[in-house]
């Protein structure tokens, strides 16, 4: 399926459906993506999420480390202190970020800090087997400071290649592999 359409990830409006569509209103950055689903393709949110996760690039990765050693010094949560759970806390994540919400249509992920908030909306969209039928991620970020504003502005062009990266990754591996419908 190299080339397919069920891997091209196109850059879409904000899907009303989307729980976190109106979560900031002003938000300093609120994006969507989508990739299409194959026919016949059942897709379950939280295992699409958890391959997106388990796909990133290595390039992905290692600027997510960069991230956490620079921002270490500003109080800005690194990837380690988002997955440290507090004793008692029955915390369910997709790798470091905590899970606020799921159905079988969508899954919402994200995480609070000093310098903003944000939210990450996994939504299957259309009917399985339909030609409208996609998966989309959708992010939404309210800044709550300078630092956070300052933060989103150099992560911002990151953010959107590796959110393509990891969309097109899941696809590739969920529809390649027949993970979509199975424990990731």
């Amino acid at each position: 399926m190299q080339n397919s359409k069920f891997q091209q990830v196109s850059s879409v409006a904000l899907p009303a459906e989307a729980s976190i569509a109106g979560l900031y209103p002003g938000s300093q950055l609120a994006d969507a993506y989508s990739v299409h689903l194959p026919a016949g393709v059942e897709v379950d949110p939280e295992r699409l999420a958890r391959c997106m996760f388990a796909n990133l690039p290595r390039w992905a990765r290692a600027l997510m480390r960069l991230r956490d050693v620079l921002v270490a010094g500003f109080g800005i949560k690194t990837a380690a202190q988002m997955q440290a759970v507090t004793p008692g806390a029955a915390i369910r994540r997709i790798d470091m970020f905590r899970i606020y919400s799921g159905d079988a249509r969508e899954i919402v992920f994200g995480e609070d800090d000093i310098h903003l908030d944000f939210r990450v909306s996994l939504l299957c969209r259309g009917e399985p087997g339909a030609d409208d039928a996609a998966i989309v991620v959708v992010t939404a970020v309210h800044c709550h400071n300078r630092l956070g504003r300052v933060y989103l502005f150099l992560i911002a062009p990151f953010h959107r290649l590796i959110a393509q990266a990891m969309l097109r990754g899941a696809a590739r591996a969920a529809w390649r592999d027949g993970l979509a419908g199975q424990d990731i």
